[in-house]
């Protein structure tokens, strides 16, 4: 980031620009999560870090925002464009002071603006206090914190934290995430992570890029137009391998997710005991196909293979044969990794593409001899194995053998429940039949489900306590809507 702002400023650009563009993205994020104007508390420090806190504030304001300002300096000890930003704020809010009549009733909203790159724990007074503020009205009165570039008392290098540092629901990172917002440690601090890219930062041209984000605008490209003429065959057969007695949902919802996602055609195999049950709740676009053997499998006219959820160990022989001998790529999950698990040997010898897609149970099933961190972990499991690797988790965590470790920015608290995993294999099979590689597939898949799972609270009816993968499901077309208009 350092050496990025100091090539942008050689080339004349001037840092009020950089911040006044930052300051946008930061008000255009806030607007994603919440719609609807209400009231915004701007916890400022001194230094530019409050500047961008102050001058999103204003934007904010200009939308129907209430401000409540809280600085942790007299206004004399601010830094140059911090004092700048800070004037216009007042004036703003000075010549619209009776704008509102009546306090908002949704929840406040906080600009953790206090501190940003280059503090270093341990706090100091007065920002120690005011941390402790930010985190009590976060409990108190279930305000909603967004932290500018790094959560105040946050290591950005190390993600270490003081004991006090501010527990942020989004982190809005500045030009590029940095490398403490990453850390397995620094998990809970961060929250959401959102990048705002500027437009005059260049990322220095010797940086090798081992690990990346997902990002709408990393994202994009991959999802482009449709053509007019388009037909079915051109976006895939999806045949799923799912169900079992007990576990039917697992199946419905895999095939919930191919649909939703695009895909061309999606079939699903099931065991004959319980093809009645299924196929009177699958979706009426699938096409719902009771075997009595796996075997025959390896004969059908698929593009993409999708194989785990809800499956059951039974059938571990045919089951390990299909995963070995199929030559199409193919989407392994829940009872698919288990059984793979018992013989990892077969990975090696796959004949087509494979994705994982654990939980970190599974993973511990699958790499026993993995400790670390899950970056870790991810890579040393690619690197031995060869296939590409989706560890899901609050910041999921895909990677391949000649990939970069990236790491999922979309989601929420509201997604662990029983049954997201599966409408997620069921995207990721989809978006492989669109001519995906598994890494791209991945790494969308993930975001795109992650970000539905925001629309759905955020946008709609839901709570983290009451969505449903079907929630996340409903609200995908929504999440593909939004990577491709977020603002580029």
């Amino acid at each position: 980031m350092r050496a990025a702002e100091e090539t942008a400023f050689s080339r004349g650009h001037a840092v009020e620009v950089l911040m006044d563009e930052a300051a946008a993205g930061i008000a255009r994020t806030v607007g994603r999560f919440f719609p609807k104007p209400g009231r915004c508390l701007v916890f400022a420090g001194k230094g530019n870090n409050a500047g961008d806190a102050l001058a999103a504030a204003e934007l904010l304001h200009t939308d129907g925002w209430e401000i409540d300002l809280q600085l942790a300096f007299p206004k004399a000890d601010l830094g140059e464009l911090a004092r700048k930003k800070l004037t216009s704020l007042r004036e703003a809010l000075q010549r619209r002071r009776d704008f509102s009549a009546t306090k908002p009733e949704s929840r406040p909203v906080i600009l953790d603006g206090l501190l940003g790159l280059g503090a270093t724990p341990p706090l100091r007074e007065p920002i120690r206090t005011f941390c402790r503020k930010v985190n009590q009205l976060r409990g108190a009165q279930n305000a909603f914190v967004f932290a500018i570039d790094l959560p105040s008392g946050l290591d950005g290098d190390s993600g270490n934290a003081d004991d006090d540092c501010i527990i942020s629901d989004v982190t809005v990172a500045i030009g590029f995430a940095k490398r403490g917002l990453l850390a397995d440690r620094a998990l809970n601090a961060v929250g959401r992570l959102e990048v705002i890219e500027l437009s005059q930062l260049r990322r220095p041209a010797e940086d090798r890029r081992e690990e990346t984000v997902a990002t709408a605008a990393a994202l994009r490209h991959l999802l482009p137009p449709r053509e007019f003429g388009a037909y079915k065959n051109q976006f895939g057969r999806i045949g799923i391998v799912a169900g079992s007695q007990g576990f039917t949902g697992a199946a419905v919802l895999c095939t919930l997710g191919a649909l939703r996602a695009g895909g061309g055609l999606v079939e699903l195999f099931v065991p004959e005991q319980i093809y009645q049950m299924v196929a009177g709740n699958a979706p009426p676009e699938a096409m719902v196909k009771p075997v009595t053997s796996y075997a025959g499998l390896l004969r059908e006219k698929i593009d993409v293979w999708a194989i785990g959820p809800g499956l059951g160990r039974d059938a571990a022989t045919e089951v390990l044969e299909l995963i070995c001998e199929a030559e199409q790529p193919m989407v392994i999950d829940a009872d698919g990794l288990n059984i793979l698990s018992g013989d990892m040997a077969v990975l090696a010898h796959s004949a087509g593409p494979r994705l994982l897609t654990p939980h970190p149970g599974e993973m511990k099933r699958l790499f026993p001899a993995g400790n670390g961190s899950r970056a870790e972990i991810t890579r040393r499991f690619c690197h031995e194995h060869g296939a590409t690797l989706l560890l899901k988790g609050s910041r999921t965590i895909v990677a391949g053998r000649d990939d970069p470790i990236s790491y999922n920015t979309t989601g929420h608290p509201g997604m662990a429940t029983g049954g997201m995993g599966d409408v997620l294999t069921g995207v990721c099979a989809a978006l492989i039949a669109h001519k995906l590689r598994p890494y791209d597939a991945a790494r969308l898949g993930a975001w795109v489900c992650g970000r539905a799972a925001e629309i759905a609270i955020f946008h709609g009816n839901a709570s983290q306590e009451s969505l449903l993968p079907s929630d996340v499901a409903a609200n995908l077309g929504l999440a593909f809507d939004d990577l491709r208009n977020v603002h580029k």
